[in-house]
């Protein structure tokens, strides 16, 4: 009777508990945008809205406070910090029928940190200073990694809390303006996070904040390499380009977007099989990579000509070897060593004495690998390279570094080297990338930021619309105009980056089809109000895309913006 008991009990228990479970899983809770998260900065002196979503007729309480900085936190100490700010701690607002609520905090000075409590959900670390939105293609997205090269000492010596990154998830979307984004977080320029900060927006904010008298500083980074400036037009915004809009209806069809995906990994699983298949330099009994392997009958080639990796017409998509052999000092016999490749047009892999030590996908990215401790020997070594060829010309890009390092010394691999072809392939399949699609970068990327308050817009843009080029002006100042409605500010500042000096001085049709679309990056700047050019042609690179120089780029950008403001 007292076990019966006892089991009635708990199965009370339980059904209480799964009672309470099920009534916590249905119960809604007040949903915050991804953007509203901790650290995030807000902008000063104007109003700034909060926003999200609850049960239709829920009561939402907001509470909006000045705390102490958290232990290791930087305080600010501007001394305008709260001055002339009207701050209402507190707020109720309700839930509409569609289940949204809003609230606009009043203009406050630069200052923090604050917290914002939404019910239960609590936001700290929350900054109020400048915040900018940088967009674009690859040259606003390149991480500060990717310009160690130039400032590795620079980035390693700097730190700043105040100044804060959250980079925007790369999404695109077909069908409608999205309301929110995929999760994401703001950080801190500390050592832990600079390294992913956009090279240009870290640069850029050092500057101001050091300028601007440490009124701290929010960047939020919506950037996608490679996209033309259609992509990040409204659909509202491009019914004066309709050929745009006939292009975007195309893929408004998700079934037809996941087949022509499922094709393409279908061409490109079976190109790489047959190439992996026909590649002798790795089935052969003593691979190609091998220390030991004999490559006396391999062609002597110089690295870069462009004689090899062609029929004498054509250029030979597929696997291309290279080895060299030099000679290191008997000092770095089982020490850790780098290897720089400047970049190499497509793909490759590199063993150095057999050991396989890095491989990238595509030609930009500099080729920087870490040789480990125990695989250089006194005397002679031997570096292979087996790179992919998608159908173009295969090569190093010169005037890139070529070596190994050790410490201060190092080891040049300019100059001859052994080739011989590996597996030829047919043209690499056609990829397609959606992201390069009329409104789809807007919709997903530009449209569920329009409810933050920016202090204005950098953006640097314009290489994928060179082709193009001869619509690109009214293309950018649709988009202006396209933003300044979405943001509710016509006047909202728009900072356009001169597209950088690029391609070799004998490529002259190239070179003018550049400075083309440079004049109607200026053509937008003299007929759109608040709109400045930013000089950036002299920068360039001939054979890197990606200039390293961003920090004078940065710079650039917050003159131009100071000049504005004292107008």
């Amino acid at each position: 009777m007292k076990t019966d008991f006892r089991h009635s009990i708990i199965r009370l228990g339980v059904a209480a508990l799964l009672c309470l479970c099920t009534t916590g899983e249905v119960e809604a809770k007040v949903k915050l945008p991804a953007l509203i998260g901790d650290g995030m900065v807000l902008q000063r002196e104007q109003p700034v809205r909060v926003w999200g979503s609850a049960d239709a007729g829920e009561t939402v309480e907001v509470k909006f406070v000045r705390v102490k900085a958290a232990k290791g936190v930087q305080p600010i100490s501007l001394p305008t910090a709260c001055k002339g700010s009207k701050l209402q701690k507190q707020y109720t607002v309700t839930a509409n029928a569609e289940g949204q609520w809003s609230l606009t905090l009043p203009p406050l000075k630069a200052g923090g940190p604050y917290r914002l409590q939404v019910n239960d959900q609590v936001i700290d670390e929350i900054l109020i200073g400048d915040v900018w939105l940088c967009s674009g293609q690859s040259n606003m997205e390149l991480p500060v990694r990717r310009v160690t090269d130039l400032f590795a000492d620079e980035v390693a010596a700097y730190e700043n809390t105040q100044i804060r990154h959250i980079i925007i998830p790369k999404v695109y979307d077909f069908h409608a303006p999205q309301s929110d984004i995929r999760p994401t977080a703001w950080k801190p320029l500390t050592q832990e996070n600079v390294m992913e900060f956009s090279a240009l927006g870290y640069f850029f904010a050092k500057e101001m904040f050091g300028r601007n008298g440490g009124v701290p500083i929010g960047l939020i980074n919506a950037s996608w390499g490679g996209t033309p400036v259609e992509a990040w037009i409204s659909e509202e915004g491009l019914k004066p380009f309709p050929q745009y809009l006939n292009e975007k209806r195309i893929y408004e069809d998700d079934a037809y977007c996941r087949k022509i995906k499922e094709v393409e990994g279908q061409n490109f699983y079976r190109w790489n099989r047959a190439l992996y298949m026909a590649d002798a330099g790795l089935h052969e009994a003593t691979p190609w990579y091998a220390p030991a392997y004999d490559d006396t009958a391999w062609q002597k080639v110089e690295m870069f000509s462009t004689a090899w990796g062609n029929n004498g017409l054509n250029p030979i998509g597929g696997s291309h070897w290279l080895r060299k052999t030099v000679e290191v000092p008997a000092a770095w016999e089982g020490r850790e060593a780098t290897i720089r490749l400047g970049c190499i047009v497509d793909a490759d892999s590199v063993y150095v004495n057999g050991t396989f030590v890095g491989t990238t996908g595509y030609q930009y990215p500099p080729r920087i690998y870490r040789i480990p401790a125990g695989v250089l020997k006194s005397g002679q070594n031997v570096v292979t390279v087996r790179i992919i060829s998608n159908g173009g010309q295969p090569g190093f890009v010169p005037e890139k570094p070529y070596k190994i390092i050790c410490g201060s010394e190092e080891v040049s691999l300019e100059g001859g080297w052994k080739y011989r072809l590996g597996a030829p392939m047919p043209k690499a399949p056609d990829m397609m990338f959606f992201c390069y699609k009329p409104v789809c970068l807007y919709n997903a990327m530009i449209a569920p930021l329009a409810s933050w308050t920016v202090k204005g817009v950098i953006w640097y843009q314009g290489e994928s619309n060179v082709a193009r080029r001869n619509e690109y002006a009214p293309l950018l100042s649709a988009m202006i105009a396209d933003w300044r409605k979405s943001f509710g500010n016509e006047e909202l500042p728009f900072y356009i980056i001169e597209l950088a000096d690029f391609l070799h001085p004998s490529d002259t049709g190239g070179r003018q089809a550049w400075a083309e679309l440079r004049r109607q990056q200026a053509r937008v700047a003299e007929e759109n109000r608040a709109t400045r050019l930013v000089r950036n042609s002299d920068l360039g690179e001939w054979n890197d895309i990606h200039p390293l120089d961003k920090k004078t780029l940065g710079q650039r950008v917050v003159e131009c913006i100071m000049e504005s403001d004292n107008k």
